[in-house]
């Protein structure tokens, strides 16, 4: 009888991100933590969709940094605009039943702005749909 041993392939994306751990995390680092995830975010969907979609997100340091203070601001909508809707597509591609598009982005994190908890909501979403497309990815690659 063989000793089975279990090997984790060297590309395994993280499936745990989560608005209550991002938000107590963004406290004690004093706001660092978040842009962290975020940028884990735009990576992830690059190493799972590109090869099918064929495009590039841009990563999110130096949409935050250099690209959106340039456009005033506006590069920063139409980057969660496209990343929600790529998002959404994968999820799709990958046969996953999990609604989540650009209208989620336009809906809680724009208009939901307006009750506050909006954009609490759209993150709530976001890292839910990456979790499930990051685990699809770990087992089917």
């Amino acid at each position: 009888m063989e000793n089975a041993v279990e090997t984790v392939p060297a590309g395994q994306l993280k499936t745990n991100k989560g608005l209550l751990k991002t938000i107590l995390l963004s406290l004690i680092t004093f706001g660092i933590y978040p842009l962290v995830v975020m940028s884990a975010v735009s990576n992830e969907i690059n190493i799972v969709a590109s090869r099918y979609d064929g495009k590039k997100t841009m990563h999110f340091c130096l949409l935050l940094f250099i690209v959106a203070p340039i456009t005033f601001g506006i590069a920063g909508i139409v980057w969660y605009h496209r990343i929600s809707n790529r998002i959404g597509a994968e999820l799709t591609r990958r046969g996953i039943a999990y609604s989540f598009s650009a209208a989620d982005y336009w809906l809680w994190n724009v208009l939901g702005a307006f009750i506050l908890v909006g954009p609490f909501v759209y993150l709530h979403k976001m890292f839910k749909a990456v979790n499930m497309m990051n685990e699809h990815y770990n087992v089917n690659g």
